[in-house]
């Protein structure tokens, strides 16, 4: 492995880069991330995946008459990062007759510190024989039924060094230890099928170590996924009414990912996105203005929560990350920006300039973004509702360009009459727009039924960007919302 931090003191030294400096250069980062992605996958008790990657590569980045500019390397040698620096600055350089703002080295702040993720027994001291034994007998307990067609439980760890230097005098250091997790059954009888997940795909995504691979756990959770696809198989679709919804945390994820964080991202609202995700709903005026759900909704980025996939101390830009409130008792107050789009906009962002590789230049992302706790019980939000549907773990998303319109899909729903659930109903589903959905919010679970969840694979950026992002929440009540049933 490379040693990072020695090799910057020894031959590229912030004296070095200062002498840059006097040649053209405002400012000088070096960014080195060293990631190792293994993944273990078991389908029907055989081993279906057995692999390992490793990918290691150091960005340049200079600041240079005002503009920002990059050149990313694999090639660690002094030489290498040698010509990735000259062919930084000289790009900058060019580019910057066309720049769309004047920056300042005050966009990076000098970060200094070291943080590792929350764990008991470190990845690389995981066993594989402990860890197909885990997932082997998750796949075993799915099968109670010839009706069971598919059966499988994967594992993908992440092993992730990020050490940032500048010429301001940045020295941070960040490992990360992350654990994706997936298990799914499907059954099958005639032409229907089922498929019931932990939680959806790779949802239960966190900073952990290996001590997450339990036998007993995988196999509970995998004969009670199993059960639930069986038990849907046999219910009835879900009702095409206006009713009282639930959503329990791990399809609040969804909601809050995709109808709070990436609308509130500031490279959107400044148009920056929009040939590749598109655009936002929200206007930089609407920041202090906009109610934009029911005074219950408080909506936290918090990059601080132990555990949380998106948890770090300093953003790639290098500014320290904090928890912050985007939207205080309904209203929206900041918005998802580095410390460049807060220049542009005039808008409070949060440190969430992020890059999905050594190779990718950072861009706005969101990270954690949590909706806070309230006061009530699950047991109290179902027996506040008279008609009504609960569900559980996202199936399917659709949302329009602009984070507004959307309509999503889940695996399992239960029917709530009088204040009880009376049954399972398949195939549920609820539509909506952004703003009319989050202020028929009536109902916000308490502290103890926070749930904490998280995806591997929040797409953004050209070129394209797969980066980790997480969501904690308890479970939400909304009244007078469209739901539906839908096909297998």
């Amino acid at each position: 492995m490379l040693d990072i931090a020695s090799m910057t003191t020894a031959s590229f030294s912030p004296e070095k880069l200062l002498k840059k400096s006097r040649n053209g250069a405002e400012y000088v980062g070096l960014r080195y991330v060293r990631e190792k992605t293994t993944t273990r996958a078991i389908r029907n008790d055989q081993v279906e995946q057995n692999h390992s990657l490793l990918d290691e590569g150091v960005m340049i980045e200079v600041l240079a008459n005002g503009h920002f500019g990059y050149a990313a390397t694999a090639d660690l040698s002094e030489d290498g990062l040698e010509r990735a620096l000259d062919v930084a600055l000289r790009e900058t350089q060019k580019a910057s007759a066309r720049k769309a703002f004047s920056f300042s080295a005050a966009q990076r702040p000098v970060a200094v510190g070291k943080f590792s993720s929350p764990r008991k027994t470190a990845l690389d001291q995981a066993s594989l024989a402990e860890i197909v034994a885990s997932l082997t007998g998750a796949t075993k307990t799915m099968k109670l039924s010839d009706q069971i067609v598919n059966r499988l439980a994967m594992a993908m760890m992440v092993e992730t060094t990020i050490e940032h230097f500048s010429s301001t005098g940045s020295s941070a250091s960040q490992d990360f230890d992350i654990v994706n997790l997936h298990f799914a059954a499907t059954a099958a009888n005639g032409g229907e099928m089922q498929t019931r997940t932990l939680n959806g795909g790779f949802a239960r995504s966190l900073q952990i170590g290996a001590e997450v691979f339990n036998r007993d756990l995988f196999a509970r959770e995998g004969e009670k996924i199993a059960q639930e696809a069986l038990e849907l198989l046999k219910s009835e679709n879900c009702p095409e009414e206006t009713l009282d919804l639930i959503l329990m945390p791990d399809q609040m994820m969804l909601q809050i990912h995709e109808s709070i964080g990436h609308p509130l991202e500031l490279d959107r609202i400044l148009g920056d996105e929009r040939n590749y995700a598109g655009w936002s709903f929200v206007k930089p005026e609407d920041f202090g203005q906009l109610q934009y759900g029911s005074k219950l909704m408080n909506v936290s980025f918090d990059p601080t929560r132990e555990h949380e996939i998106a948890s770090y101390i300093f953003d790639d830009g290098g500014t320290p990350a904090k928890k912050e409130s985007l939207i205080k008792d309904g209203l929206l107050v900041r918005g998802l920006g580095s410390l460049e789009s807060q220049a542009r906009l005039n808008v409070p962002g949060v440190a969430n300039f992020r890059s999905a590789s050594w190779n990718r230049a950072p861009i706005d992302r969101m990270a954690n973004i949590n909706l806070e706790p309230g006061t009530q019980s699950l047991e109290e939000l179902i027996a506040s509702v008279e008609d009504g549907v609960l569900m559980h773990s996202n199936r399917s998303w659709s949302i329009d360009d602009y984070r507004n319109k959307f309509q999503f899909g889940c695996e399992l729903g239960q029917r709530i009459k009088n204040g009880k659930v009376v049954g399972l109903v398949k195939n549920p589903n609820y539509r909506g727009t952004t703003v009319s959905f989050w202020n028929k919010l009536a109902g916000v679970g308490r502290q103890e039924t926070v749930q904490t969840f998280g995806t591997p694979y929040c797409g953004k950026g050209e070129p394209n960007q797969v980066i980790r992002v997480g969501h904690a929440s308890p479970p939400c009540l909304f009244r007078g919302v469209e739901v539906f049933g839908g096909q297998s």
